[in-house]
């Protein structure tokens, strides 16, 4: 079988351009309420996304200076609607409603490898170049307004205005040959990683079943990739004859830098186990098992709900005697949302009693989420020690959710420094984590370290690429009652160089985003 040719690299538009056109878009939808930056769902996704970002570099398809120079980072929206898509920048988009859908890690995975596929092969850059009288700045308005649409339509249309609405929809959609290429590209990237490629083909079925239906928006995934029988065909075709033996997922030698997690090595997805460090998977795979994904699959589809009689269904499912792992994590949380803490409590316990090992994180970070949750009467000697067990548990592990949960945790149980201790060390290693930052700043509020605190909620909004809010609350932290400011002398001196550094930032921005309007 003839391999296609390439489409030739992304004339038109410098990697540094386009990583700035993207960082724009990105700093929008920061502030947008869809955007969700859920730990446990970050690293999820980022045990599928990084052996697939390292089988794309070890391939040749991300050559060093588009792996130094892209973001490559995820972002998560809390839209019900089947969808991920590729920005500008290396930027990619994951809807709630994709992870809801689908089943195994290997059909998250394959979406991810096409999305990726797009961005190193430049096919943004290349849609751009196509119409030369755009600029970025409509370029990024249009996006942003297609983002939108799904969600809100007023926003869409000040996104998109008048007679651009409709070059923006030619400008969005990858051509024939681009889907086909990022199938190739991405099937390959799937493979180097150590997914099982039928994961390719399982979700184009999933995909051209819903095609068949009448289109009601729960699939803009469609419209953005048009799907075709000679698609899935191709991917068929492709299939290894006979038994799958798949290798270990490729491994990040030096993944650059992200706002979320450190490489798949270093995740507590998968499970812990007695005698084990929380870091160790139970079965010693790499990557999430099919168990991890059903309980994230229930989690996301949690999360992109708002209606009560859907987490009603979903509790009285739950609560049955014959209740799946996944659908005991959907009645818990489901359970919570509805206002029903204790049902919630005895269902996340259920869950962390049955689940296999592999999972067994999953269920107990759950249960540390409803543990940290308002409660209207004193928690019960065995839920203190409980909490305790759990806190102490996270605060050792390596993932961000572990980190984020134990940190939280810490602070709920009036441990504020060990709190402040563990983030500390994460920061160092993570300066882009804004959660992390917000939750430092928490922190030193409690210990009454306000210079500090100021500090860290400047360097969260820095972290979204907020660089007007960052100077602002640097400005305030060097504003507080002389005390405060000579009681911590060093701070001080970090708090006066970080606002310089990001005024520089903010005047560059500024800048830019003038000069691609003329």
């Amino acid at each position: 079988m003839s391999a296609l040719p390439s489409l030739g690299g992304g004339e038109g538009l410098s990697v540094s351009a386009e990583r700035r056109l993207g960082d724009r878009i990105a700093r929008s939808i920061y502030q947008d309420p869809d955007y969700l930056d859920d730990p446990l769902l970050v690293d999820y996704l980022q045990a599928l996304w990084q052996p697939l970002l390292g089988s794309a570099r070890a391939r040749g398809d991300v050559p060093p200076e588009l792996a130094e120079r892209m973001a490559w980072e995820l972002m998560i929206s809390r839209e019900r609607t089947v969808n991920a898509f590729a920005l500008p920048g290396g930027y990619l988009g994951v809807n709630l409603g994709l992870l809801a859908v689908t089943e195994r890690p290997e059909e998250v995975a394959s979406v991810l490898a096409h999305e990726l596929s797009h961005v190193s092969q430049r096919h943004i850059a290349r849609l751009m170049s196509r119409e030369e009288r755009m600029a970025p700045w409509m370029m990024g308005a249009m996006i942003l307004g297609a983002l939108a649409a799904g969600s809100n339509a007023q926003v869409a249309s000040a996104a998109i205005a008048g007679s651009t609405a409709a070059a923006a929809q030619n400008q969005l959609n990858f051509s024939r040959d681009m889907e086909r290429e990022a199938d190739r590209v991405g099937f390959g990237v799937l493979s180097g990683a150590g997914f099982d490629a039928q994961g390719f083909v399982s979700m184009f079925d999933k995909l051209q079943q819903a095609s068949r239906l009448n289109d009601d928006g729960a699939f803009p995934y469609l419209r953005s990739h048009p799907l075709s029988g000679e698609r899935i065909a191709d991917m068929r075709a492709r299939l290894p004859q006979g038994p799958v033996a798949t290798s270990a997922p490729a491994v990040v030698q030096s993944a650059p830098p992200t706002t979320q997690t450190p490489s798949a090595l270093n995740l507590d997805l998968p499970g812990i186990r007695a005698g084990a460090s929380l870091a160790t998977p139970a079965t010693g795979r790499l990557g999430p098992s099919v168990e991890v994904h059903t309980l994230m699959s229930s989690r996301a589809r949690v999360l992109a709900e708002n209606g009560p009689d859907r987490m009603r269904s979903w509790l009285q499912v739950g609560q049955g005697a014959s209740a799946k792992p996944g659908e005991r994590y959907a009645a818990a949380l489901s359970a919570l949302r509805l206002g029903q803490r204790d049902k919630a409590l005895e269902l996340a316990q259920k869950l962390r009693d049955t689940v296999a090992p592999d999972a067994r994180f999953a269920a107990d970070a759950l249960m540390l989420e409803l543990l940290l949750s308002p409660s209207t009467s004193p928690a019960t000697p065995a839920q203190v020690a409980l909490l305790a067990e759990l806190r102490d548990r996270s605060l050792a592990g390596a993932s961000r959710a572990a980190v984020m949960l134990g940190a939280q945790a810490a602070i709920a149980s009036g441990q504020p420094q060990r709190a402040v201790s563990r983030l500390q060390s994460w920061v160092v290693l993570q300066p882009r984590d804004a959660l992390a930052w917000q939750t430092l700043a928490r922190a030193y509020q409690v210990q009454g370290q306000s210079l500090r605190a100021v500090r860290a909620e400047a360097e969260a909004r820095a972290a979204h690429l907020d660089y007007a809010g960052a100077v602002d609350r640097f400005r305030a932290a060097q504003s507080l009652p002389a005390a405060e400011r000579s009681a911590d002398s060093m701070e001080m001196a970090i708090v006066d160089s970080r606002r310089r550094d990001v005024e520089v930032l903010l005047r560059e921005s500024v800048k830019e985003e003038a000069d691609s309007k003329r």
